[in-house]
């Protein structure tokens, strides 16, 4: 799990800021400094610190109305509030504690005992957030919830593997699946629901519902057209009342076991990638449908791949072209791509995708969930 690191503070004497931010930097804390409570509100518009450190006693609006502010707005209301102040008589006290704040810190405290402070309560959170992810895993183990599969299923004729990390260790939205009909087909699911952390991981076990059922009952009827299950997956998504407001990509391919075929469909997800061993070259498929849930007509298009001895195919959500830049989350797809042409058509091609795409280095700076999907014909 990544470190709680970012704080924010909040005074209206700039070298109380200065002495603060100084030895907190010390200890590893990114500090956002702000002289005023306007000042203070148009930070968190654009960022989310771990916690904040705020001062009470301020000009025009000072640190109760700020905390008034803070737990109004949904974005905010749960980061860590603490004031750092020089009043200290109980009524104040009661009164911050009454709004929720974790503590009250005396400006007389010495800096280091400050900054102590500062760390076990981030601690503290650290360890219940890590508890409750704990205990809900356990709880979705026991019901047998699974987003992700525990392996891939053999496949005659092909080499099937999959990488999944999650962002911080939180449940995402992304899922994947495997679907066998008998020996003769393998349908490959992977998908993005919109959001961060819980919210899309709930959402996911839904999605993942409806696929599973459409897949099987158009098999059933003898309709084995990835455009075609796409589009009657999206219709019943768009008529939920609960995931007609959830976006998701969905990349479904259709594995012909015995023919070398792979039908590909797509719904507002990543190109998929073509290793064509006699080429010896990588290209991308590209699907033209729209995300599930945006419309009744996805305008779904299903592309039919021919694969021959030593082909591979990855399939990716968008957490594998994600990455932070110094000026925000940037997304390079053509970047991907050019390092899949680097490590595609080796004999261990699989392994040398792990190693530059899941390293323990390259997982540092997820800021997604990561899936990738691959498919070799042997």
């Amino acid at each position: 799990m990544a470190s709680f690191k970012k704080i924010l503070l909040l005074d209206d004497e700039g070298f109380i800021l200065q002495v603060i931010s100084k030895a907190l930097a010390k200890e590893g804390f990114e500090c956002i400094m702000a002289s005023s409570v306007v000042e203070a509100i148009d930070i968190l518009q654009k960022e989310t610190p771990d916690i904040i450190l705020s001062d009470f006693q301020m000009p025009i609006i000072n640190g109760f109305e700020f905390r008034k502010i803070v737990m109004k707005d949904k974005r905010w209301r749960n980061i860590p509030f603490v004031f750092f102040t020089s009043v200290s008589d109980p009524e104040h006290i009661q009164q911050g504690l009454d709004m929720q704040v974790v503590d009250y810190i005396a400006k007389e405290t010495p800096i280091p005992m400050v900054v102590s402070k500062i760390n076990n309560i981030l601690a503290t959170i650290r360890r219940q957030h890590e508890k409750s992810i704990q205990e809900i895993r356990i709880a979705a183990e026991a019901l047998n919830l699974r987003s992700v599969p525990k392996d891939t299923p053999d496949v005659k004729g092909y080499q099937l593997k999959f990488l999944y990390q999650s962002f911080e260790n939180y449940p995402g939205g992304d899922f994947i699946d495997f679907v066998q009909i008998d020996d003769e087909y393998t349908f490959i699911v992977l998908g993005d629901v919109m959001g961060k952390k819980w919210g899309a991981w709930f959402f996911s076990f839904n999605f993942l519902s409806y696929i599973r059922s459409a897949i099987r009952l158009c098999v059933f009827d003898g309709d084995f057209s990835t455009a075609s299950i796409l589009q009657k997956i999206n219709r019943v998504i768009v008529l939920d009342s609960v995931l007609g407001d959830v976006l998701s990509t969905l990349s479904l391919l259709m594995i012909e076991n015995d023919t070398g075929k792979v039908h590909y469909s797509g719904a507002g997800d990543l190109p998929v990638i073509w290793y064509d061993s006699e080429k010896k070259e990588c290209r991308p498929v590209e699907s033209s449908g729209l995300l599930l849930g945006v419309k009744a007509d996805g305008q779904y298009d299903e592309k039919i791949l021919e694969l021959k001895t030593g082909d591979q195919l990855i399939i990716v959500s968008d957490g594998m072209i994600d990455f932070e830049a110094p000026d925000g989350k940037k997304s390079d797809y053509d970047l991907f791509l050019k390092t899949m042409k680097m490590v595609l058509g080796k004999q261990n091609s699989f392994d040398l995708i792990k190693n530059v795409t899941f390293s323990n280095e390259t997982s540092k700076g997820l800021i997604d969930d990561c899936s990738l999907i691959f498919l070799q014909k042997n």
